[in-house]
C-alpha cells in the first residue's frame, strides 16, 4: 500500500475529543428521551394521548362508571360500552349515560366529561319489584322518629293480642345489613303500659330529648319523663309538669348549640338566607347539603368558595322564588332547584300548620346565647299549647308533619309522597324513580338508618288496623 492510499492517522487528541463528543451526544439523548417519557407519562396518566373507539383523542376525561348494586349495563350516547364498576376514557364534552340492571330502575344522566378530571356516576338502582314485611302486628299511631333517626316511637291503644299490652313502644331501626333477614330484627318493646296511673295516652304529646335517650308524656293528668331504653315501671311515673318548661328550655339550648355548630360551615351568605329567607330548613345526614324552602325571592352570589374539580355538572338555580324547595351543596357551592311550586311535580304540599323554624338568628355572633339570656337571637319552640309546642318540637327533628320532602339516609337521595305514590330522586332533581305505588297512610313513610328499607304505615284488609312494614330496597 501506497502512502497516497494510507489512512491518515488520527492523533490521540482527536480521538478524544470526538469520544466527549459521543458521549455527550448520549448523555444528551438520555435526558431528553427521559424528560419526553415522564411528560407523556404524565399525561397518559391524566387521560390525555389515548387510542378510544373513536380514535387517537389527546386530551381526554375518566368516567367512573360505578353502581349500587353493582354489575350493571353501562350505555354512553345509547351505546353499550361496558359494565359496571368500571374506568372509562372519553373526549371531554357532554355524553347522556345510562345504567341499567334487570330488575331494578335505570339510572340516567347527562354529564360533562372534562379534560383530566374523573367524573362519578354513583348511581343508586331501586328494585321494581321490593318485597313488603310486616314489623308490628296490632296496629300503631301517633308515630314519631328520634332525632338521630334509629328509634321509631309508636303508640298501641286496642291490641287484640293477650300478649302485646297498650301502651307506648320503641322500635329499634338496627342496621340490617345485606344479607340479614327480617326475622332477625328486634320486636317492638314497650317503655310505657297503659295503666290507671298513664291512662289517656291516645291523648298524650311525646316530645324526643336532643340526644334520643329520652321522652317527655305529656297529657291533662301529668308529665313523664320516661327512658326511651327500657320499661317505665310505676315509681318511676313522677309528675314533672312543674319543670316541663326546664326542660324543654334546655332540650332547646341544646339543639341551639348544635344547629350553630353545624350551620357555621356554610358561607355566611346561606346562613343569611337559612335565617331570614327560608323555612323548613333541614341538614343532610352527612351535614354537607341544605334542604329548604324559600320564603322570599333572594340571589345566591357565585364563588362563595374556591372552586373544586369535577363537580356536579347538572344545571343549577341561584335565583330563589318563594315556594321554591332548593338543595345548597356546601362542598360544590352548587345550588339545585328541587320543586317549583308546592304543588308541582315533585310532590310538594306543604303543611300550613306545621313549619320548622331554627333555633338561631345570630350565627354571626362569635359567642353563643347563653341559656338564661333574654335577648334576641334564640326561637324558641315552646308555644302556649301543649300540642303546638309538641308539633314544633317534632317538626324541628322531622319533616314528616311538614309533608315536604325528607333527606334519604345516604345524603344524596330525597323522599316524598305525590299522587299516592312514594317517589325518590337526588338532590339536584334528577332520576326520578317511584319506590312504591300500593296502598299506604299518606302521612307516613320514612327511611331505615342505613336506606336498606323503607317504612310505611299500611293495611291489607279492611278489617285490620294500621301497621308499619318494611319495604326492601337492597
Amino acid at each position: 500500500m501506497t502512502a497516497s492510499t494510507r489512512a491518515p492517522r488520527q492523533s490521540p487528541l482527536n480521538s478524544l475529543f470526538n469520544q466527549l463528543n459521543l458521549r455527550i451526544f448520549y448523555t444528551v439523548f438520555s435526558a431528553l428521551a427521559i424528560v419526553a417519557g415522564t411528560y407523556v407519562a404524565i399525561q397518559y396518566a391524566k387521560g390525555n394521548f389515548r387510542f378510544t373507539k373513536q380514535g387517537y383523542v389527546a386530551s381526554t376525561g375518566l368516567l367512573n362508571a360505578n353502581s349500587f348494586p353493582t354489575g350493571a349495563e353501562v350505555l354512553i350516547d345509547q351505546k353499550l360500552v361496558t359494565a359496571t364498576d368500571d374506568t372509562i376514557y372519553l373526549e371531554p364534552k357532554k355524553y347522556t349515560v345510562s345504567i341499567s340492571k334487570d330488575g331494578y330502575s335505570t339510572w340516567q344522566k347527562n354529564l360533562i366529561i372534562e379534560p383530566q378530571l374523573v367524573t362519578q356516576t354513583n348511581a343508586m338502582l331501586f328494585p321494581t319489584t321490593p318485597s313488603l314485611s310486616p314489623l308490628t302486628f296490632n296496629g300503631v299511631s301517633q308515630i314519631s322518629p328520634s332525632p338521630d333517626g334509629q328509634k321509631l316511637l309508636f303508640l298501641v291503644a286496642s291490641s287484640s293480642s293477650k300478649t302485646i299490652k297498650d301502651g307506648l313502644y320503641v322500635l329499634d331501626l338496627i342496621n340490617s345489613g345485606p344479607a340479614s333477614l327480617i326475622l332477625s330484627q328486634k320486636a317492638p318493646r314497650i317503655i310505657l303500659e297503659s295503666s290507671p296511673l298513664a291512662q289517656n295516652l291516645t291523648e298524650a304529646e311525646f316530645i324526643w330529648s336532643p340526644d334520643s335517650s329520652e321522652i317527655l308524656v305529656s297529657n291533662f293528668q301529668a308529665t313523664w319523663l320516661i327512658s326511651a331504653d327500657k320499661k317505665a315501671t310505676q315509681p318511676e311515673l313522677v309528675d314533672v309538669s312543674w319543670k316541663k318548661t326546664i326542660i324543654l328550655t334546655e332540650w332547646e339550648h341544646e339543639m341551639y348549640l348544635r344547629e350553630r355548630q353545624l350551620l357555621a360551615k356554610f358561607p355566611p351568605e346561606i346562613l343569611a338566607i337559612a335565617t331570614q329567607s327560608a323555612k323548613n330548613v333541614y341538614l343532610s345526614p352527612d351535614k354537607k347539603r341544605l334542604l329548604y324552602t324559600a320564603t322570599a325571592a333572594a340571589t345566591i352570589p357565585t364563588g362563595l368558595i374556591p372552586p373544586v374539580p369535577a363537580t356536579n355538572t347538572q344545571t343549577e338555580n341561584r335565583q330563589l322564588e318563594p315556594g321554591k324547595l332548593y338543595v345548597y351543596d356546601r362542598e360544590e357551592d352548587k345550588n339545585f332547584v328541587i320543586a317549583t311550586s308546592v304543588s308541582d311535580s315533585a310532590g310538594v304540599s306543604v303543611n300550613k300548620v306545621a313549619e320548622k323554624r331554627l333555633l338561631a338568628n345570630d350565627l354571626a355572633n362569635s359567642v353563643p346565647r347563653a341559656i338564661s339570656a333574654t335577648e334576641s337571637g334564640f326561637n324558641s319552640l315552646q308555644a302556649t299549647s301543649s300540642s303546638q309546642t309538641a308539633l314544633n318540637f317534632a317538626t324541628y327533628h322531622s319533616p314528616l308533619l311538614v309533608n315536604t320532602v325528607q333527606w334519604f339516609p345516604d345524603s344524596r337521595h330525597l323522599l316524598f309522597i305525590r299522587d299516592e305514590k312514594i317517589e325518590i330522586m337526588e338532590y339536584d332533581s334528577t332520576n326520578l324513580t317511584t319506590l312504591y305505588s300500593g296502598p299506604f297512610a299518606q302521612s307516613f313513610t320514612y327511611p331505615w338508618p342505613d336506606g336498606s328499607r323503607l317504612i310505611i304505615l299500611t293495611s291489607f284488609s279492611p278489617d285490620s288496623p294500621l301497621n308499619l312494614y318494611a319495604i326492601e330496597l337492597k
